[in-house]
């Protein structure tokens, strides 16, 4: 049989990792259901309603799914939970009578989806993490290299390749922060049946036992539950996770569009890292197209629209419950966690194979660094007394000439303008001003302020391995 036949989601096979595809994969959904199904008996055997025996005959077969049985029975009653709780009742005929006792779906649903976003976030935070220490050691390497500044997408002053760097490392390391908030603050639904009030279980277990047996699910689960819910957990949780990964793609984005236009030719300081037997184009064999760039801003434009849907499951979600999330949170939350993994899968492989043209650096400081460097004339200028508007228009005049000689593809003059004024050179010394027209030494504190930043970073990571 072909498994292309039909349509694919390429989230199922071409983006995203095995690991995370797995994690969201149908068969370990419905092994999660089954393990919540054998703690909901586990505990209730604690308190007599269910044998030992019977929770040791569901433990044996928890694992047990059986997906072509289960599509059988769904197919007739258009339920995927009760054809699956069939399905394990037919597995364990002296336990089967038993199972779901008390509850109802999203007992189950709702808790098995917020331990499926935890193992998620768990990778995602691992990727993130990888990212992060990638962008730290370019830092490190480069963290006093000039390299031209561009605002508005034009020339600007000097900065350094390491501090621009540090901008994205700072960024992940944002979303890492957020990722550890997320992760602390996720709770399950918990088993408050079928509008949250408990009910059911009290009946089963009396008022004053209900509390305790929460506590007692909630602790082997390993999960905190909401202490107010509905049918379902709110669903502003979903809308916090997606904002989350919707964040990290933001990040990523710009680091991918900074690529891109550093990539170009007409820059060329930057390159992702191209294979020998990469093909660039299929009508122009000489193209290096950014191609893992631009499917990362791709991928993470889609992500970026997630919250949105994200945002009106929760406010739409009406009195004690609608059912009008369902369908899409099948597709939305996997896909988004799906998107992010190959983001950052993607951002690692091109942040370690990075190539940096040394040589393009040099020419576009070379070639529009000497105008940056009018700025801290102008102020050493001043410091000798002359007059700040007039030295302003002198300046503003010798960058005109010059940047029309540039347009034309031609060296650029403006050192040589400067140094040849005789205004300015009854303030300051040829020497003086050809040191002052250095615009490589005009980059601040940013070397300082980017090894800070890995300081920082590495030091918060390390506290949190112990």
């Amino acid at each position: 049989m072909n498994t292309f036949a039909g349509y694919r989601s390429p989230y199922g096979w071409r983006y995203g990792t095995p690991e995370m595809r797995s994690i969201w994969g149908e068969v370990h959904k419905r092994r999660v259901w089954r393990r919540i199904w054998v703690t909901l008996a586990d505990v209730q055997s604690e308190y007599g309603l269910v044998s030992e025996g019977q929770v040791e005959e569901l433990r044996a077969h928890m694992g047990e799914v059986d997906m072509q049985r289960a599509l059988e029975i769904e197919d007739q009653i258009h339920h995927d939970l009760m054809a699956e709780l069939r399905v394990f009742a037919e597995q364990c005929p002296q336990a089967g009578g038993i199972l779901h006792l008390g509850a109802t779906s999203m007992d189950v649903k709702d808790n098995a989806t917020v331990l499926l976003t935890c193992e998620a976030l768990n990778l995602i935070q691992q990727r993130t993490r990888k990212v992060l220490l990638e962008f730290l050691k370019l830092v490190e390497q480069y963290a006093r290299m000039p390299t031209l500044a561009f605002t508005h997408l034009q020339p600007a002053e000097p900065t350094t390749l390491g501090y621009r760097l540090a901008g994205y490392a700072q960024d992940l390391w944002m979303d890492d922060q957020d990722l550890r908030r997320l992760k602390k603050g996720l709770r399950g639904k918990g088993f408050t049946g079928a509008v949250g009030t408990s009910a059911s279980y009290m009946k089963l277990l009396g008022a004053e036992r209900t509390e305790e047996f929460q506590d007692r699910i909630s602790e082997k689960l390993g999960l905190p539950f909401f202490s107010v819910v509905n049918q379902v957990y709110p669903r502003r949780q979903d809308y916090q996770v997606l904002t989350t990964l919707a964040s990290i793609a933001a990040t990523v984005h710009k680091f991918a569009f900074d690529l891109r236009i550093l990539q170009s030719p007409s820059l060329g300081e930057w390159s992702e890292p191209f294979g020998e037997d990469q093909v660039g184009s299929s009508a122009m064999p000489f193209k290096r197209n950014p191609i893992h760039a631009e499917k990362m801003d791709s991928i993470a434009r889609l992500l970026a629209q997630f919250p949105r849907v994200a945002w009106d499951n929760a406010a739409f979600s009406l009195l004690e419950r609608t059912l009008d999330d369902s369908a899409n949170r099948r597709s939305v939350l996997p896909e988004a966690f799906l998107i992010a993994d190959e983001l950052l899968t993607v951002c690692e492989e091109v942040v370690h194979g990075l190539e940096i043209y040394r040589k393009g650096i040099s020419h576009n400081l070379d070639t529009y660094g000497p105008f940056a460097a009018t700025e801290p004339l102008l102020m050493e200028l001043t410091k000798k007394g002359a007059d700040r508007q007039e030295m302003h228009e002198r300046l503003r005049q010798h960058a005109l000439l010059a940047w029309a000689a540039v347009q034309k593809g031609e060296p650029n003059p403006l050192v040589d303008l400067i140094l040849e004024d005789k205004v300015l050179r009854t303030f300051l010394s040829k020497d003086t001003l050809r040191e002052v027209m250095e615009s490589e030494g005009y980059v601040g504190d940013a070397p300082q302020r980017a090894m800070n930043l890995v300081s920082q970073v590495r030091s918060e990571l390390n506290e949190k391995k112990m």
